[in-house]
């Protein structure tokens, strides 16, 4: 009979898989522009007396608008500047286009005024000498009188859509003031709440583009004078869930600084065609399946059960995704194959160490029960596991926290990733496992387990154990100069920045039938322009817009000749210069969020290890990065919004390297030996090599598969990774483990007291 716990555990894991499949049934996938296409609004901002729209304030409106289009739920969306003063919003999947332009749209000025009676004179003819106004009662459908402004929507720190269920007002919208504008609603309430109960005078007034959307009465409970403290308050008025989301999204962007009109509205084609859609995804399924074959190979009857935990891994994660509304796009879904490819991280952890248990425990007795050994494994892998997963949950919290875009949704996959691959690899994988090896006849075949043998590469390495710390200085050269290598590329040969980053040229070509997008796709690529972006725009689908980095006239002249080689005569409807999609806000707040994450792994690997051992993981990382930067800047490859994607899996997975063998090195340091350390650290190389050779394995197929098969859009993509996963394994061996030796002889640890003894394996491993 199995015991309560692990009843429990089967019964929670069988209804989280039953409610993911649900989900993943019955919710459709929200899809990016690459893959769906959506609405593009053209808005053009208008001069007004005080303020010119010129470059600079159309980039101040459009920074507005971004904030006002993520509090849409309008994940990766697209914005750019484009001439002058106008702005290109690009929205995929949304609903319904045309609520979406008008709330986009409007000038979206909040102010909060003390009311001083009612009025029977129209608007107009109130005098306006004491900045006080004259607008109509949403409540009681006469006219209230109302004082100059006290607050502006600069005050206000956040507004949020609220259901509220306890005063039966329903869809609310509740906003939290700054500092000195919490001191001025207390001032306006408390000056509201000495006016008798029923007055008018009693009531304040919060107006939004000369319309007073609430005008509640301050309660009696209300102290004269003192007012409403806490610096927070409700906009309440009968509010629809999608109008209590839309008012908060555009009180929470500000307003605009320039009036804006709709030029244009249309719909446009997805930006990548249905041959790499499809290319990728056979690559994405042969690169998973070489993973699933190396696993089994690998390990047997536990790499079997790994891979059908891999897959439910993948359906966990799909149906988060899908359940929180987060959009779609290739690299995205790029990403996503790779976690699925490096989620066997933990699972090859604890097969690793059932392995070294199975050893320590004798043939016989673990012939007996052979889940006993795979607990101690699971166990004994916890720590590695939580460490490394912390350490990413961590970046991915404060990129979702402080970045925007493309960048925080990034955060969201790869929290939900994470999280997921801990559910499968210690809950699914451990009951799969603990049911298969109760069987009789899996007892009688031990060899089958996957846990009988060391594996080739850890018998070698027992026979001959490499001695790595002893050549610290030479990894160091080494490093120094790859470092100095990329460092000259990024200086010599420059980072070559993506559209979204410089802008270019956003042209519209109309033509005399129906274009096919992948044709002209195809065409403009054969031209010479193979990284341009171009999508079928408008209801007919005979137009198509090429956006390119800013190109002469000849370049054009060769872009228009082959769409008309495929399309047939083509006329220049609309050819504008367009700002970078990916902004000096979004990039600052990019970089912001970064250099969050490595001080907060900083500090918790501190605090989890030592000082001399978070440095160096963190140290390593960098290197990593820089080298994969240099590497693309040598190769004059774009730095876009994808490679930036591939960049931040890179850090993952540098300090997810690297903290495994920094906790083995731990463990052993633990045992009370009086080893140097430099023998240390090589016995935790020798430990941890079968677990980063074969993780790194299953990163490498789906890599590979995609840099192969992938297509132009996900080639750079991969190069990328393929890189970040090489460079990661080899710095935590020849930089991480170095520098850590070397820290710690400059800063030793205290002595500590010796721990009980412990048998070990042929290997040197602690048990």
């Amino acid at each position: 009979m199995p015991s309560s716990a692990v009843l429990r555990r089967a019964l929670l894991a069988l209804a989280v898989v039953a409610l993911a499949l649900w989900t993943a049934l019955t919710t459709q996938p929200r899809l990016g522009l690459d893959l769906r296409g959506g609405t593009r609004i053209v808005l053009e901002t208008q001069d007004t007396p005080a303020l010119r729209a010129d470059a600079e304030a159309t980039d101040r409106a459009l920074e507005v608008l971004r904030k006002r289009v993520d509090g849409l739920g309008v994940a990766e969306p697209s914005l750019a500047r484009a001439g002058e003063n106008r702005i290109v919003v690009e929205l995929p999947g949304l609903r319904d286009p045309r609520e979406a332009a008008e709330v986009i749209g409007r000038t979206a000025q909040l102010t909060v005024h003390a009311v001083t009676g009612t009025a029977a004179a129209a608007p107009e003819d109130r005098p306006a000498a004491d900045g006080g106004r004259v607008l109509a009662d949403p409540d009681g459908g006469g006219l209230l009188a109302l004082a100059a402004p006290a607050l502006t929507g600069d005050g206000v720190k956040s507004a949020d859509a609220v259901l509220d269920t306890t005063s039966g007002r329903g869809w609310t919208v509740d906003l939290a003031f700054r500092d000195g504008a919490a001191a001025d609603w207390a001032r306006l309430t408390g000056e509201a709440a000495c006016a008798p109960a029923g007055d008018p005078a009693r009531r304040v007034a919060i107006v939004l583009d000369d319309r007073i959307v609430s005008a509640p009465a301050v309660q009696a409970g209300v102290t004269c004078g003192a007012g409403i403290a806490g610096g927070s308050t409700q906009i309440t008025g009968g509010f629809s869930a999608e109008e209590a989301r839309d008012l908060a999204a555009l009180v929470e962007g500000g307003a605009l600084p320039l009036p804006v009109t709709t030029l244009e509205q249309s719909t446009v084609g997805p930006t990548l065609g249905a041959d790499a859609i499809r290319a990728s995804a056979l690559a994405a399924v042969i690169g998973l399946a070489c993973t699933g074959v190396f696993v089994i190979v690998a390990y047997r009857l536990l790499g079997l059960l790994a891979t059908l935990a891999l897959l439910l891994y993948g359906l966990l994660s799909y149906a988060a995704v899908v359940a929180l509304g987060a959009t779609l796009t290739l690299p995205g879904l790029a990403g996503f194959v790779l976690a699925v490819g490096i989620a066997v991280d933990a699972n090859v952890l604890v097969f690793e160490r059932a392995r070294e248990e199975y050893a320590a425990l004798g043939r016989t007795t673990a012939v007996r029960d052979p889940r006993r050994p795979l607990a101690t494994a699971f166990a004994k892998a916890w720590s590695a596991v939580a460490d490394s997963n912390v350490t990413t949950l961590l970046a991915a919290g404060l990129l979702f926290a402080f970045a925007t875009g493309p960048v925080k949704g990034f955060g969201v996959t790869l929290a939900l990733g994470v999280l997921a691959s801990m559910v499968t690899a210690m809950v699914i994988t451990r009951l799969l496992a603990d049911a298969a090896l109760a069987l009789p006849a899996v007892r009688r075949r031990p060899a089958l387990t996957g846990m009988a043998g060391l594996g080739r590469l850890r018998t070698r390495l027992a026979r001959r154990a490499p001695r790595l710390m002893v050549h610290r200085r030479r990894w160091f050269t080494v490093s120094t100069v790859l470092l100095l290598v990329a460092l000259a590329g990024i200086g010599v040969r420059g980072v070559q920045l993506g559209v979204e980053f410089t802008g270019g040229r956003d042209v519209q070509y109309a033509a005399t039938r129906p274009v096919d997008a992948d044709a002209a796709r195809a065409a403009v690529a054969a031209a010479g322009f193979p990284d341009a972006v171009v999508q079928a725009t408008g209801d007919g689908g005979r137009d198509v817009t090429v956006r390119v980095a800013e190109t002469g006239d000849s370049a054009q002249r060769r872009i228009t000749e082959a769409l008309t080689g495929t399309a047939g005569p083509v006329t220049v409807e609309r050819d504008d210069l367009v700002g970078p999609s990916l902004g000096g806000e979004l990039r600052a707040h990019a970089l912001l969020a970064l250099g969050l994450a490595v001080a907060a792994q900083l500090a918790y690997l501190s605090v989890r290890f030592r000082w001399t051992y978070a440095a160096a993981a963190v140290v390593a990382m960098a290197q990593d990065v820089l080298l994969v930067v240099g590497l693309f800047a040598w190769l004059g490859k774009p730095v876009d919004s994808v490679f930036l994607a591939a960049l931040l899996t890179v850090v993952g997975y540098s300090v997810n390297d690297s903290v495994v063998v920094l906790d083995r090195l731990r463990e052993i340091r633990r045992t009370g030996t009086r080893l140097p350390l430099a023998d240390l650290a090589d016995r935790a190389v020798a430990q941890t090599l079968p677990r980063t050779v074969n993780t790194g394995m299953g990163a490498l197929f789906v890599l590979a598969a995609l840099a192969v098969l992938g297509g132009d859009t996900l080639t750079d993509f991969s190069v990328a990774l393929l890189a970040g996963v090489v460079l990661g394994m080899a710095s935590t061996v020849f930089t991480a483990l170095p520098l850590t030796v070397t820290l710690e002889s400059r800063a030793p640890k205290p002595p500590a007291r010796p721990a009980k003894p412990r048998t070990s394996d042929p290997t040197g491993a602690v048990v």
